[in-house]
């Protein structure tokens, strides 16, 4: 177990885990895979490696989320009408509790950070 758990070549890995089919679909079937590098006790925190096809799904953070998108196309809208529109190099910290939907224009990857706090904490 290493003191910095790290993952090389994460935006280009292709040994990807089969997370399945994303829930809450509208529209679309996307497909994620990922790969995990490191879950803490009880689950949190949880770093990875995200990736999806496209498609379009409901979605609420249950805790404080950090993504960086590495590759293709996304619109998160939030459901207070607020538009975030990611693209290779966009930073994005969506607060616990952020509800909306999620469209996936192109086949995304991210890397994440989910915290421990959740709305309300």
């Amino acid at each position: 177990m290493s003191s910095a758990p790290h993952l090389k070549e994460a935006s280009t890995r292709t040994d990807l885990v089969d997370w399945g089919a994303q829930p809450d679909a509208i529209e679309g079937a996307s497909q994620s895979t990922g790969r995990l590098v490191y879950k803490g006790p009880g689950n949190r925190p949880e770093v990875g490696i995200w990736v999806c096809t496209p498609g379009r799904w409901r979605l609420a953070i249950p805790r404080d989320e950090f993504c960086y998108f590495t590759a293709g196309r996304a619109t998160y809208t939030r459901d207070t009408g607020e538009v975030v529109e990611v693209v290779p190099g966009t930073a994005v910290f969506f607060a616990a509790g952020w509800a909306g939907e999620c469209e996936v224009h192109e086949t995304m990857r991210n890397s994440y950070y989910l915290t421990d706090r959740e709305a309300g904490e």
